[in-house]
C-alpha cells in the first residue's frame, strides 16, 4: 500500500480520483505540530531551537496517519509546493518517523500533474523549511516579546506582529496625510461647440495651462466671457490606432486586488475560495508570485482560441510573460484553469456562486492574456478661438482583441467629422470649479499593491495579515471598504515608531523578507539571521522598559462604582475605550462607554438614536440606542430623515 498525505480532505478527494487501488490518499487536516501558544517555545539559549509541541485537536488524526504509515510500503507527501506546505510535509515526517518519505509536489491536480510527480519524487528541501521555520521563530519572538510591553505601557491585550505593525503604519500615515490635508482650488473652462462635442481650454497664447493656473472663479469667468466673443476654428485634426496590451495572468497579490475590485471579495475570501478550486482541481496554486505558463497549457489555450473566436484572434506564436517580483520562482506558475476548455459557461451549475464567480474571473483573464491587443482609434483635434487654443478628444474602439473575454473601461467618445480650417460655432463656455483631494484611504487592494512595491511580506502573507490587524482593533474596513485606524491602532503605531522604529521600517521588514529567500535558496542559514536581528532588539527593549513611562491614560467620570464605591474611570483597551474601577485588579467592575448618538432617529422604531457600536468580529454597525427593546441594525449609515409609518 502507498500512503499520500496532503492537507486537506476536499484535496485528497480529488487526488483519489486520479489514483489507483494500491493507494491511500490521507489528509493532516493543516499543520501537526506547532509552536505552543501557552509560552515562548523558543530557546533564546541554545541557538533559537523550536519547541514544537503536536496541538491537542491534531493528535487523534495524527494517530490515525501513523496506523496508516506503519502498514504503508510508501509514504509520498504532497502537501502544497510553497514553503509552508515544505514545512508541513517536514513536520509529517518527524511526527511520523519516516525514515525515507517520499516528496511530491505538482502546479495544479490533475492526473497528469500527479502521475507525472509520482515518477519524479525527491527529498523534502530542507531549505524551504528552514526558511519557513525562521519566519514563525522571528514573527514569534516580536509577539511574544513586544506585546507584553504594550500591555504594561499602553494597555492590556494589544499585541504587535512584524509584518502587521507595518501593514498599521501605513494606514495610520496615510490618515494623517488625509487629517492635515489643505484643498486647494483650481478651474478648468469647457466650452460645447457646434457638432455636439466639447473642447477643454489647453493654452493661452504661447503659455500651455497648467492645473493651478487658473485659481479664482474671477479670472475664469474673465476668459469664459472672452472665448464666447470668439469664433473658432479647427487648427488641426490628428488620428491615430493606439494598442493596449492585454495584463497577465494572475498572480497572488493580482488575483487579491482585481477580486476586490471588481467583485467585492475581500482578500482573506479570495484566497479561501482560490483553495477550494484549487483542491477541486479547477485552478493551479493559487499562492504564488510567478508568471511562468507551461507550454502545455499555452498549446491549449492556442487551440481554444482559435476554435472559439476564430483566427483573427489568434496570435502568432504564444504571449509570454517576464516576472518582476524579487525571489520569484520561476518554476512555478501564474494563477490559471487546469484546463481552459472548462469554461465558466460549462460549470456555471456545478460549484457555488462565489467560487464561479473567482474562477470566471481567473478563466477570463488567463485567456486575454494570449488573446491580440486591443486597437483603439484616437482623435485630438485642437481649435483656436482668438488667443486661446481648445483640445478635444475622441476615442473610439476599432478592434476588440482581448477585450472580448476581459472587458475593461475604456472611455468611448466618438467625435463628429472634423477637418482643418473648418470654422464652429461656439455654443456655450463653461467654467467648472474643481478642488485638489486628499490621497485616498488603502482598500484592501492598494494596501496589497503596496505591501507588494515594498517587498513587505510574500503571496501567502497578504490577506492574513489584513485580517489579523482587522480582528485585532487596529484597523477597521468602513461602510466604502476603506482602511482606517482605529483609535487604538493609532496609539499602538505612535508607541512603536516612537520606541521601535526598525520594527516598523519597511526597509528593514523588507531586508528581513529578502533574507528569508535567501535562506530558502541555501545561500544563507537561518539561526545567524534570527541572531542579528534578536540580540539588539532584546537589547533595546529592555532599556525601553525601563526609560518609557506609562501612557496609560485614566480619564475620571462622576460616577462611583456600583460594586465597591470607588470612582470610575475610563481606560483604553484591545478594542478602545471602557470603562472600569480605579480599585482594579481588586474591583474587576467593568462596563461599556456609552455609544454616541449621530443625530439621526432609528429608521424603525422613530425613538431611539442611531450609535455606532462594534460587532464580536470587530466589524463596525450601527444600531438603534433602545436594543434591546428595538432591534434595529445596518452596516451602512441611515438617512436623517426618519421613515413615517403610515
Amino acid at each position: 500500500m502507498n500512503l499520500v498525505i496532503v492537507e486537506s480532505p476536499t484535496k485528497a478527494r480529488t487526488i483519489s480520483k486520479f489514483l489507483g487501488k494500491g493507494f491511500s490518499v490521507q489528509s493532516s487536516f493543516g499543520h501537526v505540530r506547532d509552536l505552543p501558544k501557552s509560552k515562548l517555545g523558543v530557546d533564546i539559549e541554545n541557538n533559537f531551537e523550536p519547541q514544537y509541541i503536536i496541538p491537542i485537536k491534531a493528535r487523534k488524526n495524527l494517530n490515525a496517519l501513523k496506523k496508516s504509515a506503519e502498514k504503508s510500503d510508501r509514504i509520498i507527501l504532497a502537501t502544497d509546493e510553497d514553503r509552508e506546505g515544505e514545512a508541513i510535509a517536514w513536520h509529517l515526517a518527524q511526527a511520523l518517523s519516516a525514515k525515507s518519505p517520499e516528496r511530491i509536489v505538482f502546479h495544479e491536480i490533475t492526473k497528469k500533474a500527479i502521475d507525472d510527480a509520482l515518477v519524479h519524487p525527491r527529498q523534502i528541501d530542507i531549505n524551504l523549511v528552514n526558511a519557513q521555520q525562521a519566519r514563525r521563530i522571528l514573527d514569534r519572538l516580536v509577539g511574544y516579546k513586544l506585546s507584553p510591553f504594550l500591555w504594561q505601557k499602553v494597555a492590556r491585550g494589544l499585541s504587535a506582529g512584524r509584518v502587521q505593525s507595518v501593514a498599521v503604519r501605513l494606514i495610520a500615515e496615510r490618515e494623517d496625510e488625509i487629517e492635515k490635508f489643505i484643498k486647494e482650488e483650481y478651474w478648468t473652462i469647457v466650452a460645447s461647440l457646434e457638432g455636439s462635442f466639447e473642447a477643454k481650454l489647453v493654452k493661452i497664447g504661447e503659455k500651455t495651462l497648467e492645473k493651478f493656473d487658473i485659481k479664482t472663479r474671477e479670472e475664469a469667468e474673465k476668459i469664459t466671457e472672452e472665448i464666447a466673443k470668439n469664433s473658432a476654428v479647427i487648427q488641426s485634426v490628428e488620428i491615430k490606432k493606439e494598442k493596449k496590451n492585454p495584463p497577465p495572468p494572475f498572480i497572488t497579490s493580482t488575483l487579491q486586488q482585481t477580486a476586490g475590485q471588481r467583485i467585492g471579495f475581500s482578500a482573506k475570501q479570495t484566497m479561501m475560495l482560490a483553495q477550494r478550486l484549487y483542491e477541486s482541481g479547477l485552478i493551479t496554486y493559487m499562492r504564488t508570485d510567478s508568471l511562468n505558463l507551461s507550454e502545455d497549457a499555452l498549446g491549449e489555450a492556442q487551440n481554444f482560441i482559435s476554435e472559439t473566436f476564430g483566427a483573427k484572434y489568434l496570435l502568432a506564436s504564444p504571449r509570454k510573460f517576464k516576472t518582476k517580483s524579487k525571489g520569484a520562482q520561476e518554476a512555478h506558475e501564474a494563477i490559471r484553469p487546469t484546463s481552459i476548455k472548462e469554461t465558466p459557461e460549462a460549470l456555471k451549475a456545478k460549484i457555488e456562486e462565489k467560487e464561479w464567480r473567482l474562477y470566471n474571473l481567473i478563466w477570463r483573464r488567463f485567456c486575454a492574456s494570449q488573446m491580440p491587443e486591443a486597437e483603439i482609434e484616437s482623435t485630438k483635434a485642437d481649435i483656436a478661438s482668438g488667443e486661446y487654443l481648445l483640445r478635444a478628444n475622441g476615442a473610439s474602439l476599432a478592434f476588440y482583441g482581448f477585450l472580448k473575454v476581459y472587458p475593461l473601461q475604456i472611455s468611448e467618445n466618438i467625435l463628429p467629422q472634423l477637418n482643418e480650417g473648418q470654422k464652429l460655432k461656439i455654443e456655450k463656455v463653461s467654467p467648472q470649479e474643481h478642488f485638489t483631494a486628499p490621497p485616498p484611504r488603502y482598500s484592501e487592494a492598494t494596501l496589497i499593491k503596496i505591501l507588494e512595491k515594498y517587498g513587505i511580506g510574500r503571496p501567502s502573507t497578504y490577506a492574513p495579515t489584513i485580517s489579523t490587524i482587522q480582528e485585532r482593533g487596529y484597523v477597521e474596513r468602513l461602510e466604502d471598504k476603506k482602511l482606517h485606524p482605529t483609535e487604538t491602532g493609532k496609539l499602538v503605531n505612535k508607541m512603536l515608531v516612537e520606541n521601535f522604529p526598525e520594527i516598523v521600517d519597511i526597509g528593514f521588514t523588507a531586508k528581513i523578507e529578502e533574507e528569508f529567500d535567501e535562506i530558502a535558496e541555501g545561500k544563507k542559514e537561518w539561526m545567524p539571521i534570527i541572531k542579528e536581528f534578536y540580540d539588539p532588539f532584546a537589547k533595546h527593549l529592555e532599556e525601553k522598559y525601563e526609560s518609557v513611562a506609562s501612557q496609560k491614560i485614566e480619564e475620571k467620570i462622576d460616577e462611583k462604582c456600583p460594586n465597591c464605591g470607588k470612582d470610575l474611570v475610563i481606560k483604553r483597551g484591545r478594542f478602545g475605550k471602557f470603562i472600569a474601577c480605579s480599585g482594579f485588579p481588586e474591583c474587576k467592575f467593568t462596563k461599556k462607554l456609552p455609544e454616541a448618538a449621530l443625530n439621526i432617529k432609528c429608521p424603525k422604531c422613530n425613538e431611539g438614536d442611531v450609535v455606532r457600536r462594534r460587532s464580536k468580529k470587530g466589524r463596525y454597525f450601527f444600531g438603534c440606542s433602545r436594543y434591546p427593546q428595538c432591534d434595529f441594525i445596518s452596516w451602512t449609515l441611515p438617512q436623517k430623515e426618519p421613515k413615517i409609518n403610515p
